[in-house]
């Protein structure tokens, strides 16, 4: 029994040590760059910078299956499935359009340009323009799923025309944790506003 009790402690120590170390790989990632404008009771507007990213569309509208297949071509791209055999760091978040047939997207760190990216030994990656765009965002925890995403889209729904904001009608969901990481999981659902909105109407108190 005592031996079993130390088994139980060293298990719980190595997953507590394992987390903690994740948790600090995540801080030296880099992100998805934006500033916030105003923020709200329980959502806030954003301004995201202009950036490139690589994508690959899905033929789904399911969460649980289409981030799985998503994950796993994007990954294999930058985990040196490209013509240079080349690793290219990991970027934070994921995102995938919330649509009829999502789109996952990984940025691409800020040292490439589509000039100098190697290119996909999968033919079904592309790689993506995003412009500057102002969005509000709503976050949530925990593990997402197809019912969790919909439940905060349309909270964010809510709290946007509780406030007259405009929207268009481009969500997306943006996921900043790996699978195997349990504590501490951030998830959000963003929409871009309308692209005729003042912003100056938002910003005053």
């Amino acid at each position: 029994m005592k031996i079993l009790v130390i088994a139980i402690g060293v298990i719980i120590a190595l997953f507590i040590c394992f987390q903690l170390y994740m948790m600090s790989t995540q801080n030296k990632i880099e992100n998805y760059p934006y500033t916030v404008v105003k923020s709200f009771e329980n959502f806030e507007i954003r301004k995201y910078e202009a950036r490139l990213f690589t994508s690959v569309n899905l033929g789904n509208s399911e969460y649980e299956s289409a981030s799985s297949n998503g994950f796993s071509i994007l990954a294999g791209y930058i985990f040196g499935g490209n013509d240079k055999k080349e690793r290219i760091a990991m970027t934070s978040p994921v995102a995938m359009s919330l649509e009829d047939s999502m789109t996952m997207m990984f940025m691409v760190p800020k040292n490439f340009t589509k000039e100098n990216l190697p290119k996909p030994n999968s033919s079904n990656i592309e790689f993506t323009d995003e412009p500057e765009k102002i969005v509000a965002a709503i976050t949530f925890g925990g593990w997402t799923s197809t019912e969790k995403i919909k439940k905060y889209k349309a909270q964010l729904v809510a709290a946007l025309d509780n406030n007259n904001i405009q929207h268009t009608s481009q969500f997306f969901y943006l996921g900043y944790n790996p699978p195997y990481e349990v504590v501490n999981r951030k998830n959000e659902i963003i929409v871009e506003l309308d692209p005729d909105l003042d912003i100056s109407s938002i910003i005053k108190p």
